[in-house]
Parts: C-alpha cells; sequence; structure tokens
C-alpha cells in the first residue's frame, strides 16, 4: 500500500476509535446501574482524546512516537513485544503543534490528574463533584472531532444530557461538596489545581459545562412542554429573579482559617475574641464532625465555611458584654 494510502487508513481508524471510545465513556455516565461512573468516564475519555490528537498528528506529518538519539541514528523506543511506544494524551497536550486550545488543555490535564488519583486509591460517590468537568469533556471532543476530521463524526446526535429525576436543592448541593466519601486525596487534587487557575480559565466553559436550571409554572399552552429553559446567568432575566425563578449556581464554598475569622470578628468589634476563644467554641460544639458541615481539611489544613462564621459571629453577639472592650 503506498504511504500516502496507509497514513490515510491508520489516521481514519485512529478517529473511528476515538469516538468509539467516546461513545462507550457516555454511554456508561448515563447507565444508571453503572455506579463507577466518573472513573469509567475518565478512563474511557482519556482513550478517546489519545487517539483523536494520535490522528490529527498523523495526518499532519507529526512523528507521536518515542525515540532517542544513538550518535546520529533515530532509535524508537518499543515495547517487550515490540511496539511501538506512542506519546500518551499529557505528552500529545505538550506538543507545540497541539489543536486545542488553552481552555480544552485545562479540562483534559485536570481529568488526567483525578485519574492519577484515582489509579492508587478507591473513590466513591464523585460522579457529582466533577461533572461540569466530565459535561465539557465531552462536549469539547464533540467540537474538535468535526472541526479536525469533518462533520461525519458528529456525535452531538448520540450524546445526550444526564438526567435526573429528582430536583437539586442548594441543602444538596452542600452535601454533595462536603461528601465525606469523596476521598481527600481528589478533594486535594481539584482544590490544588484550581488554586492557580486564571478567572476567565475557571468560568470557561470549555473547562467545565454549567447549566442553569430555572423551574417555571406553565402559564400559556405548551409551555408545559419544555421540561427546563435555559437562560444566560446574565441575562436581564436572572437579574430580576425573586418569587417565580430559582436560580442554583455551582460554586466553591468559601472557606476561612482560624485568624480570618478571628480578624473579622475584631473588625466587628469583638476585640477580646482571639484564636484561644475560637478554638474553645468549636472544641464545645465538636464542630470538626463532618455531619456538621461546618468546615473541612485540605492537606492537613482546617478550613472553616460561611455556615461556621455565622455561628461564631452569633456566639459573639449572646456574649457581646465580654467580648467587647
Amino acid at each position: 500500500m503506498p504511504k500516502n494510502r496507509r497514513v490515510k487508513s491508520v489516521k481514519v481508524e485512529l478517529v473511528k476509535k476515538a469516538r468509539e471510545a467516546m461513545l462507550a465513556a457516555v454511554q456508561l455516565y448515563n447507565n444508571p446501574q453503572v455506579t463507577f461512573k466518573s472513573e469509567s468516564f475518565i478512563t474511557l475519555a482519556v482513550i478517546g482524546w489519545t487517539y483523536l490528537l494520535h490522528a490529527y498528528y498523523r495526518s499532519n506529518g507529526i512523528d507521536y512516537r518515542y525515540y532517542h538519539h544513538v550518535g546520529k541514528k533515530k532509535i524508537y523506543d518499543k515495547t517487550k513485544y515490540g511496539a511501538y511506544k506512542h506519546w500518551e494524551l499529557e505528552r500529545c497536550l505538550n506538543e507545540s503543534a497541539c489543536p486545542l486550545d488553552s481552555n480544552t488543555i485545562t479540562n483534559l490535564r485536570f481529568l488526567i490528574g483525578v485519574r492519577h488519583e484515582i489509579e492508587h486509591q478507591m473513590t466513591d460517590k464523585i460522579d457529582e463533584y466533577l461533572s461540569a468537568k466530565l459535561q465539557a469533556c465531552a462536549l469539547n471532543f464533540d467540537y474538535y472531532i468535526c472541526k479536525l476530521f469533518g462533520d461525519k463524526y458528529n456525535l452531538s446526535k448520540e450524546l445526550s444530557l444526564a438526567i435526573q429525576f429528582s430536583p437539586l436543592t442548594p441543602e444538596q448541593r452542600d452535601t454533595l461538596h462536603d461528601n465525606p466519601h469523596i476521598t481527600s486525596n481528589v478533594k486535594n487534587f481539584v482544590v490544588e489545581f484550581e488554586d492557580v487557575l486564571s478567572d476567565e480559565a475557571l468560568t470557561s466553559s470549555r473547562y467545565a459545562y454549567r447549566v442553569l436550571f430555572v423551574p417555571i409554572n406553565a402559564k400559556r399552552k405548551g409551555q408545559a412542554d419544555q421540561v427546563v429553559e435555559f437562560i444566560r446567568s446574565d441575562s436581564p432575566l436572572a437579574e430580576g429573579i425573586e418569587k417565580t425563578y430559582a436560580v442554583l449556581k455551582e460554586t466553591e464554598k468559601q472557606k476561612f482559617l482560624p485568624s480570618e475569622i478571628v480578624t473579622l470578628m475584631k473588625e466587628k468589634g469583638y476585640d477580646k475574641f482571639s484564636i484561644n476563644k475560637h478554638t474553645e467554641i468549636w472544641k464545645s460544639r465538636n464542630a470538626k464532625d463532618p455531619k456538621h458541615g461546618y468546615g473541612v481539611q485540605i492537606s492537613k489544613t482546617w478550613y472553616w465555611y460561611e455556615t461556621w462564621l455565622k455561628e461564631v459571629e452569633k456566639y459573639c453577639e449572646e456574649h457581646s458584654d465580654e467580648l467587647k472592650s
């Protein structure tokens, strides 16, 4: 077979395999009987993206095999069974000719990092914690497979948004973020990964795809056929939401160090409030017990949520006589 035809044939097979891997990832994630959803999705999605970039590099004449030089001779690295060692996804992303935008790359680096964590420790119930990133990954894949190889590989008619049959309340969202079943290594990775991202990257739909679900009361014929209505969060409707509509916005909860809580109380006039007093309060209430949801431990450091800050402020108000100068 001529070289050009062989290159094209391998490229087509790689694209097909990439598409099949992503379809399998989404089908597994949407299967109500599967409990290992995120872990399975990430593993298959990484394979899909790797094949997709291999196909792109092959079609553009970029050698994606590992090699080293012996003198001037190029020696390709191979497995013990003689197969070429091709670039893994992370190496594909590091290539200067990588065709992906920066936020899509950030999304994939996030998923690769999570995969490294779940390889070494069993996880449980992390699906809701990662869902926005997984949705972005699937949509990004569909965009790029069409952009790079044509609309005939489009997945949008086969990919679907996972449906949840019960409404998600703000209280449920808090429970998910504070879920003790989400192992600390995954939590720590997420916090450290996102801590260095710019606001633009954090809010990009390429990094994490979030939608606003707005419950509505049908007032016209036909309107009841709409299960959900999508609106922009910065639209006049969203800004004026009061009684009829409810906005659920997924955000990372604000965290406070003990010293920050003491400073805030002093700014409110409770000059005698101290670290020792704060420690006395939380110990007397066993406030670090996960069942209360007052805070979280990240990399051996305890952070308090705003719910605890309000408890401290309430305590200070009740004991203002002894805490104010």
